[in-house]
């Protein structure tokens, strides 16, 4: 079952990146007034995006390969076209979306995230997409729910690294709902207008950029709303090392290195490495766990 949603915007009212360029310019210098939109730390400081070739050569999709060039260079065998989002659970409309008509009737946004990963590497991506808020509004997510699940395509013709038990497939991620329905948790289409390629997980992926980059599930084909706390790839792999939250946190350090602090890529293997910030840098997130501890709730 289908359902088309009404919305005037298209993906064809995405900003064109020379004016989005020239914006970028504009909110680096209103950030010292206290302007700067809900972009977060990156907006907020003006930080330069890494260039396409550097976001999209340099990945975790393990679907394709462990090794980081890996996605890069198996993910064309991806069939992006047609796709299918399956929504059940506890919502008001379950049924398998088409993603054209949710693109059709979506309004789309344009993000710019500071988005580091578990292994202290960063990048700053300029995502677009749309709130996950707001597919979760056209669904219609019961009062019963408290949580989202979410899962990856699982097409061992189309991604060879499902052919190894290095995870549990098919891969899987979770989200408590406030967290989900927080702005800054989006649905991205594409990067730098265009849209976002096969290893940076096309063509719908979550960003959440306060938590590790593998929360952040790519080419996602089902979100199931649930009262029940969802099981998460990492966290079945080694429950130890990888905790549901998965919040950046440089105060928790991972039994195996230390998270305090991380490398930009595009600075040179040699380049000197930064201190990691709270919640990334996103402090607008900080009341989502308030009175949590956040040393057991990792």
């Amino acid at each position: 079952m289908a359902f088309r949603w009404k919305n005037d915007l298209t993906a064809k009212d995405v900003t064109p990146k020379n004016l989005y360029v020239n914006r970028r310019q504009i909110m680096a210098g209103l950030s010292g007034l206290g302007l700067a939109s809900i972009g977060g730390r990156a907006a907020a400081e003006g930080l330069e995006p890494n260039s396409y070739e550097e976001i999209t050569s340099y990945n975790n999709f393990y679907e394709f390969g462990t090794g980081k060039g890996d996605p890069a260079e198996n993910a064309h065998m991806l069939t992006t076209s047609p796709w299918s989002v399956e929504i059940d659970g506890l919502v008001d409309k379950p049924g398998t979306y088409d993603f054209q008509e949710i693109m059709s009737n979506m309004t789309i946004e344009e993000r710019i995230y500071r988005f580091r990963c578990v292994e202290a590497w960063s990048m700053v991506i300029p995502w677009q997409g749309f709130e996950l808020a707001d597919l979760l509004d056209m669904v219609g997510v019961q009062p019963g729910a408290k949580y989202l699940a979410f899962q990856t395509a699982l097409r061992p013709e189309e991604m060879p690294g499902v052919r190894y038990a290095v995870l549990d497939w098919p891969y899987v991620e979770g989200l408590r709902l406030d967290e989900a329905r927080h702005p800054l948790t989006i649905m991205a289409t594409g990067i730098y207008d265009q849209p976002i390629p096969n290893q940076n997980g096309a063509p719908l992926r979550l960003v959440v950029p306060w938590k590790y980059g593998f929360k952040s599930i790519k080419s996602i084909v089902r979100i199931t709303a649930t009262d029940q706390e969802p099981p998460t790839s990492w966290n079945k792999a080694n429950a130890g090392e990888y905790g549901f939250y998965s919040n950046v946190n440089p105060n928790v350090d991972h039994p195996r290195w230390s998270q305090a602090t991380e490398r930009r890529i595009g600075g040179g293997l040699f380049a000197s490495r930064q201190d990691t910030l709270m919640f990334n840098g996103y402090d607008e997130v900080a009341s989502l766990y308030e009175g949590m501890d956040l040393a057991k709730n990792f």
